[in-house]
């Protein structure tokens, strides 16, 4: 087993605060990934107060400053892209091939974010007054509050602080108790590149440093992805001083399976979707909505795939399935498996407790079939490697039963026909859309968000990052 690192909050380009808080390896509990410090209002005042510091400065820096430090950070996270990829998958519990993609994809937002530094623009405008001249151009506002989550540990903290740095902004963030090294791994590089002091800053800890980065009157946005209950939280402390806000809080994404359907591809795209990365992805396929012809053949060719998954240690390069990143999560699984067996699901594939040699927290990949679109299985995120089938007679009832639920994050339609992959396009109520792929997996250079309960606030990512980290302001000159 590896030492344990010794992590430490970063206020003002420095370390400081003792570790105390473990971070255990979820493939192995026995082993201590790293030592976090707790932190709390204090120091979120001191990260606060060195970014407003570091504001002016950092604002005014041409752009091409902001460019190269992340371009050069990119460069960096890459190089290390396996090292950090292994850490990663020792302290969330993704396979290390998942582990070092989502290393690298961190590392090209970086470097997508440096180009988008360089191409920030406005519109020049004619007045409706003769001799008046408009310009519009896009500002840096202030301080902003990153809380981010267990579930991608480097590539969330990458899509959020890249933007708000490239367009001249400071940072708190706070990461997710369960995943400190990665993130602090992501900061330090950061700085590494030549990131002047007090512009990024990172405070470990849990709830209540996330309270009070929330309340912070010096905090002018709040971005936030986390569960629909923290959400809400996060939504009412921001509203209450009109901070900026931006929350993603997850989805219940429906998969529907129409009677054209290849079968192998929509097997394998319900698989994909549905199980790894442990079903901890916020875009998994939760919901399988089947069509009665190819109803019975996909569920018997699906389970059958889903038995033969191996679920083990994340560092093994035979695991295709990582352990829950904690104790609960797994049991968060477990729950919801027993839930949906006693509402009447019939459990196709898995469902049973896992005894293997590494003490950590597996679930067996689990599929329930003939489940009701009413029952908790299909209205509750579990956020674990669990999916559940309804069984549909015909398109519009497909339709009707993936767009039925209070979230609306991604969705997506396994069929051949034009005309009804077309109309699902139009009229699934979702942020994002698939079509003959599965929900999960989405590019870093397009906005990502959703719908209803699943997302508020301006789109994540690509170009219309700059709608959240950045002021328009409209100027008129004679």
């Amino acid at each position: 087993m590896t030492s344990p690192i010794a992590l430490s909050h970063w206020v003002n380009g420095e370390r400081c605060g003792s570790a105390s808080a473990e971070s255990l390896n979820p493939s192995d509990t026995r082993e201590v990934v790293a030592y976090a410090p707790e932190g709390g209002s204090a120091e979120v005042d001191a990260a606060v107060s060195a970014a407003s510091v570091a504001f002016e400065g950092w604002a005014n820096a041409s752009p091409e400053v902001r460019s190269d430090v992340l371009d050069r950070a990119g460069n960096l996270l890459m190089e290390r892209k396996e090292a950090v990829g292994s850490l990663l998958s020792r302290e969330e519990g993704k396979t290390l091939a998942e582990g070092i993609g989502e290393t690298a994809r961190a590392a090209r937002i970086l470097k997508y974010f440096a180009g988008e530094a360089l191409r920030l623009h406005g519109q020049n405008l004619a007045s409706t007054r003769p001799g008046v001249e408009i310009q519009t151009y896009r500002q840096p506002v202030g301080v902003f509050g990153l809380i981010t989550p267990w579930n991608f540990p480097i590539a969330i903290p990458a899509w959020k602080a890249a933007p708000a740095l490239a367009f001249g902004n400071t940072v708190v963030m706070k990461a997710a108790s369960h995943t400190p090294a990665t993130a602090e791994a992501l900061v330090a590089i950061l700085h590494e590149a030549g990131l002047p002091k007090g512009v990024l800053n990172l405070v470990l800890g849990g709830a209540r440093v996330g309270q009070a980065i929330v309340d912070h009157k010096d905090v002018v946005g709040i971005s936030f992805t986390g569960s629909q209950g923290v959400g809400a939280g996060v939504a009412a402390g921001a509203m209450a001083r009109q901070a900026r806000l931006q929350l993603e809080m997850g989805g219940k994404n429906p998969l529907i399976v129409l009677d054209d359907a290849d079968l192998d591809r929509a097997v394998n795209i319900a698989l994909d979707g549905s199980f790894f990365a442990t079903g901890q992805r916020c875009t998994a396929s939760s919901r399988l909505i089947v069509q009665d012809g190819i109803h019975d053949r996909f569920v018997a060719a699906l389970a059958e795939k889903v038995q033969a998954l191996r679920v083990g240690h994340a560092l093994d390069p035979n695991t295709q399935i990582g352990p829950a990143v904690s104790e609960a999560q797994r049991e968060t699984s477990y729950r919801y498996i027993d839930v949906a067996t006693s509402e009447g699901g019939l459990i196709a594939a898995g469902g049973q407790r896992l005894s293997l040699e590494n003490p950590g927290w597996y679930v067996e990949p689990t599929l329930i079939a003939d489940t009701d679109p009413a029952m908790r299985i299909n209205n509750e995120e579990v956020f674990g490697p669990v999916a559940s089938t309804v069984r549909v007679k015909s398109y519009e009832e497909a339709l009707a039963v993936a767009n039925g639920t209070e979230f609306g994050l991604s969705a997506g339609i396994v069929t051949q026909s034009l005309k009804y992959a077309r109309d699902f396009q139009r009229r699934a109520k979702a942020g994002m859309t698939m079509v003959n792929l599965a929900t999960a997996g989405v590019d870093y250079h397009v906005p990502f968000g959703g719908t209803k309960g699943s997302s508020y606030g301006p789109r994540e990512q690509g170009f219309a990052a700059a709608d959240f980290f950045t002021l328009t302001k409209t100027s008129y000159s004679a």
